[in-house]
């Protein structure tokens, strides 16, 4: 049975999103190809009526969640006040919701690790797409020149994509959200709030002055010569 070139181009684009989901969930070595094709609802026979390898489905799917994310920033971005887009991509990524499900989030952190160690090929595709990822990022930095608001922005997707990679190998308890909140801070220049060292209890009543050190002093006179 022949089916048109829009059916097989829709064929190809649903392996490709299905792909990319699999691959951030299990690493791009921890599901086959066979796994991948019925995750799509098709054989493994039918591959490579669309692939010419692994690998090539292993980029397409890497660059199409690359994509995805840079996407969703720009939207997000579209939504928000010029002076609140930056803190409105970082609070997004930077979220337990982010954490917590890798299979639609930024590859980077998911997969980053093993593209290092993929062919010059891969890795070339991941460096063009990273690139796109900066150069959007670097419109968010304003106020000086384009080579500042490029290293702003690669430092900032440093922090981020770090601060994912290590929040989600620290699981969800609390150490994960505190470096979630961390990396937040580091990115957009927050100070965290300092704890109180006191509890009610102990926090002087409303209109009541608190002692001078020369009047406890004087106090301390009297009562030893009584």
């Amino acid at each position: 049975m022949r089916y048109s070139k829009e059916h097989k181009l829709e064929t190809h684009a649903r392996i490709v999103k299905k792909a990319s989901v699999r691959l951030r969930e299990k690493g791009a070595h921890g599901i086959g190809v066979a796994d991948l094709m019925k995750d799509a609802g098709l054989t493994h026979g039918g591959f490579y009526a669309h692939f010419d390898s692994r690998e090539a489905l292993v980029i397409e799917a890497f660059a199409y969640a690359m994509d995805r994310s840079t996407d969703r920033w720009r939207q997000l971005a579209g939504q928000a006040a010029p002076d609140q887009r930056l803190a409105t991509i970082v609070d997004s990524y930077l979220s337990p919701q982010h954490r917590d499900n890798p299979g639609h989030g930024c590859a980077v952190p998911a997969l980053g690790a093993e593209i290092a160690r993929e062919s010059p090929k891969t890795r070339k595709v991941f460096a063009a797409k990273l690139d796109q990822m900066i150069e959007m990022m670097s419109e968010q930095f304003h106020g000086g020149p384009s080579k500042s608001a490029r290293r702003q922005a690669m430092a900032a997707l440093a922090t981020m994509m770090g601060t994912i990679v290590l929040a989600r190998a620290a699981g969800n308890g609390e150490l994960s959200e505190e470096l979630l909140s961390a990396g937040r801070e580091v990115v957009l220049g927050r100070a965290a709030a300092p704890k109180p060292t006191a509890s009610k209890a102990e926090a002087p009543k409303s209109g009541a002055r608190k002692p001078t050190a020369k009047k406890a002093a004087t106090k301390a006179v009297s009562a030893a010569k009584n």
